[in-house]
């Protein structure tokens, strides 16, 4: 009796600790489910971290950029107010030379500045800058008007030893403005004598500006028209002029190109990868309106109804106040800051402008490269109306050419298919037209994506033998016990509880698994397919847009067909004249 009292103790101390046992297995398989939901969450939360890290790193760089080019753009207008302060501390005492020239003439006009005066201020002028070549100019213009030809021809040879080509040009334009036609037509034959058309002197653009304008006189204008002849038939039978005479005005074509934002395109150019030249060829596009626009702009300018005088004089202050060739450098520089300015700090599309802009501050350029900046950097040549229009007309066939080639080289860029870059989503389309092409085969990518998910989450080996394992090592446990080794049976039903809990748990927690791939893949079909669909639309109206405006270039070509260079040769009422450059 004393042994099956002790045996059932025990054996209610046993099973009292096998419930204890079983509640701290149980508590110990919900933390274990706590602990798998929290590594779930962990696991969001780091993609979730990982996409915030990508999108913070895109932001990053974006910033950056910006960051840049307002750092960029600061700089150059400190840089512009430096250059400027820099010209008037070493150019400024020019300027003080420049204003005194029309000055001097208008006050000569109306007679009520004394000779004495004025032939004292140009002897101050001549002192106080000296080197500069149009001070022995006013000097010789003051003793003209004072009636002095020794003093004038003196100063002549200074001015005439300091730049021949300047006081040239200074003198054809005076002696035209004083009605004196033959000194005018000598002055002028004297400056073009000394240009070469390979070489001309930069200047030589103020020449076509009296010309175009109709300011010399018809015995001049045969001397110009003429010389003009022959420049264009020597470059003409050079190799290759009509291939360089289509670089070169393809280039100054292109300068007018404005950049193209991605404002209505916000699905294309986040979502396809062939966005970069998408909006270069835009760009190509909208250029079209651009170039009719800048023609038509100086087209439609009503010519000036000023006086001779009034018209002459304003050229004349063109020759003397546009820089001097020393000024230059910081010309150029000033120049690119401007550029740095207009574009929003972008120094890259800064310098590519300037590459190109840069011929018209050469100091020497053939004939060609002389209109072409005359017609297209009016800015920097310091051209007229009157001669972009004539530089228009009279290079029309070069323009056109070039502009038929700006076209061509447009369209050749113009993408087939067009790249849909979804996710790991990468297709084409042609037009945006084979929405549900494309949308099956992005569900079909979905698809396979969720199956190789769902193929990887599941029970392991050792995880599938934990229930059939844990069943059999408890009825060994439970044998075990019947014949008396309690401690071994102990742990064998222990064990047994525990790999069957294990089971269950990871079953549980695969399920849940794979109940969040397949959420997270619909999910994933839903907006990869509202993205597809928005692109495909935003290539439509691409499209359509981009025919619209490239269909513009016909608009320019019909423009320059009804233009000729007769036409805007201006007629005054003592000139008649034709002239024979085209």
């Amino acid at each position: 009796m004393a042994e099956y009292s002790i045996s059932s103790a025990n054996l209610n101390a046993i099973e009292s600790g096998l419930r204890k046992i079983n509640n701290n297995l149980g508590t110990l398989n919900n933390n274990i489910e706590v602990i798998d939901k929290h590594v779930d969450n962990v696991n969001s939360n780091v993609k979730v971290v990982y996409d915030e890290v990508g999108a913070l790193a895109r932001e990053f760089r974006d910033f950056v950029q910006l960051q840049v080019k307002a750092n960029a753009l600061s700089k150059a207008q400190q840089r512009i107010i430096q250059i400027r302060q820099e010209m008037e501390k070493r150019f400024g005492h020019y300027d003080i030379v420049r204003r005194t020239t029309t000055g001097i003439l208008q006050a000569d006009d109306i007679g009520i500045v004394k000779k004495d005066t004025i032939g004292n201020a140009t002897e101050e002028l001549m002192i106080s800058t000296p080197g500069y070549w149009l001070a022995p100019c006013l000097v010789a213009l003051a003793a003209w008007i004072n009636d002095q030809p020794e003093l004038a021809e003196r100063a002549l040879k200074e001015g005439i030893k300091r730049n021949d080509e300047k006081t040239s040009l200074f003198f054809a334009l005076i002696c035209r403005r004083a009605d004196r036609k033959s000194a005018a037509l000598k002055w002028t034959q004297r400056y073009l004598a000394n240009q070469d058309e390979e070489n001309l002197d930069r200047k030589t653009v103020i020449i076509l500006d009296a010309f175009a304008s109709g300011l010399l006189g018809a015995d001049s204008e045969g001397v110009i028209s003429r010389q003009m002849g022959e420049w264009l038939q020597h470059l003409a039978d050079k190799p290759g002029f009509v291939e360089q005479q289509t670089k070169q005005w393809s280039a100054a074509i292109n300068l007018k190109r404005k950049t193209f934002a991605s404002n209505n395109y916000t699905y294309l150019s986040k979502y396809s990868k062939t966005w970069p030249v998408l909006q270069d060829i835009m760009e190509g596009a909208m250029l079209h309106a651009e170039i009719l626009g800048y023609f038509t702009a100086i087209f439609e300018q009503e010519e000036s109804s000023d006086s001779l005088k009034a018209q002459l004089d304003e050229i004349l202050n063109n020759l003397v106040t546009e820089f001097d060739d020393e000024e230059i450098p910081l010309r150029k520089e000033e120049k690119f800051n401007q550029f740095v300015i207009d574009f929003d700090g972008d120094e890259d599309r800064a310098r590519k402008n300037m590459a190109i802009e840069q011929t018209a501050f050469e100091v020497h350029k053939d004939f060609t490269q002389l209109l072409t900046d005359a017609a297209m950097k009016p800015e920097s040549s310091n051209a007229s109306v009157s001669t972009q229009k004539f530089a228009i007309a009279l290079s029309k066939e070069w323009v056109s050419n070039a502009y038929n080639d700006v076209i061509a080289q447009n369209r050749m860029k113009i993408p087939n298919e067009i790249q849909i870059n979804v996710d790991t989503f990468n297709d084409k389309t042609t037009d945006g037209e084979n929405e549900d092409e494309l949308i099956g085969k992005f569900n079909s990518l979905v698809d396979s994506e969720k199956q190789n998910a769902l193929a990887n989450v599941t029970l392991s080996g050792f995880e599938k033998f934990c229930l059939y394992g844990g069943a059999a090592i408890g009825a060994i446990g439970l044998i075990m016990l019947i014949a008396g080794s309690m401690f071994l049976g102990l742990i064998a039903i222990i064990a047994s509880v525990g790999l069957v809990i294990k089971h269950f748990s990871k079953k549980k927690n695969v399920e849940q698994t794979r109940q969040n791939i397949v959420a997270q893949f619909e999910e994933k079909r839903k907006k990869g397919s509202q993205i597809i669909r928005a692109t495909l639309a935003e290539v439509v109206d691409f499209r359509a847009e981009f025919a619209e405006k490239d269909g513009e270039s016909q608009k320019v070509i019909d423009f320059l067909e009804q233009i000729s260079p007769e036409q805007y040769v201006r007629k005054l009422s003592d000139s008649r004249r034709r002239i024979k450059v085209q």
